[in-house]
């Protein structure tokens, strides 16, 4: 799960047990650690967590935890579980309590989240307004972009969406985390139906209040950039990451990270959305910042 933590982007897992008779053996003590890494550094931390991580998936009987949470609300509909730290680094499970916004079935939508201290158990739960702002992940990527797909192939009406399709839309494959202000932002590409390899505009989404921001710019989408990355570093053989798209330098910019065969961070790389021939690699961000303003101010774009 992607975090913001004391001011620093960061990942954080639990380890889980290996089985039932891992579990077995070892539930009196619980998980005994989860992991970090920091996403500017690649630094990674093994927590010894006090009293050990006894409520989670991956346990069995009482202690599987939504097994705990069921029997504290029984007619709830629950949403897939999320790994967090709380402001003192103590791990909690944050768990979406949805409702059907269309009929009994369809239109699912979070309701609220209920907050499980993996140590002791112990329940909260807050209402959607109600979410504390250490809490980064109460709507899941995919419901959020599963609504935002629904709007942009309805926003016309039911015969416009598959008859004229005239403005519908929806977002590219893959997404991205940025944070921002101490919250989580998911970002996603927005593209026509037609499918012709080009963006028509970005979404920003808060994934603990879903405000949704829409950026309207035409460009590459993302994998055309990311083989625009690639191809510069071919000999290397270095793989592009999904980017993430900033401001850099006024212009809207594929961030690539690139990666050896071992999964570490080599160097980096720049793209111009609107003019993704406009390409630049370095060994560190600084470097590829530098040169990418520079080819920039060398080719006229402001």
């Amino acid at each position: 799960t992607q975090i913001n933590y004391n001011g620093r982007a960061i990942r954080v897992a639990p380890l889980k047990y290996g089985g039932l008779l891992k579990w077995f053996n070892n539930k009196s003590r619980g998980i005994p650690s989860y992991i970090t890494v920091d996403m500017q550094t690649q630094k990674t931390e093994i927590h010894a967590v006090e009293g050990g991580i006894n409520y989670s998936p991956s346990a069995f009987l009482g202690k599987d935890l939504m097994r705990h949470l069921r029997f504290h609300d029984l007619s709830a509909i629950l949403g897939d579980p999320v790994f967090e730290l709380d402001e003192e680094g103590n791990p909690i499970w944050v768990v979406p309590k949805l409702e059907h916004k269309v009929g009994p079935f369809f239109g699912s939508d979070v309701q609220g989240i209920y907050v499980v201290d993996a140590v002791t158990g112990a329940i909260e739960y807050y209402a959607v307004g109600n979410v504390p702002s250490y809490i980064d992940n109460v709507y899941p990527a995919s419901l959020v972009i599963g609504q935002y797909d629904n709007f942009g192939q309805f926003q016309g009406g039911f015969w416009n969406s598959f008859l004229g399709q005239k403005n519908v839309r929806v977002t590219t494959e893959g997404y991205n985390y940025i944070p921002q202000n101490d919250d989580i932002y998911m970002y996603t590409g927005v593209t026509s139906v037609g499918g012709d390899e080009s963006n028509i505009g970005f979404i920003y989404a808060n994934l603990r209040t879903k405000e949704i921001q829409y950026f309207e710019q035409p460009g590459a989408e993302e994998y055309s950039a990311m083989s625009s990355a690639e191809g510069v570093v071919q000999d290397l053989g270095y793989r592009a990451t999904f980017p993430l798209l900033l401001n850099i330098a006024g212009e809207p910019t594929y961030f690539i990270p690139l990666k050896d065969a071992t999964n570490l961070v080599k160097s980096y790389a720049m793209v111009n959305v609107a003019q993704y021939q406009v390409v630049t690699v370095g060994p560190t961000v600084s470097q590829c910042e530098q040169e990418y303003i520079r080819q920039l101010a060398e080719k006229g774009i402001t």
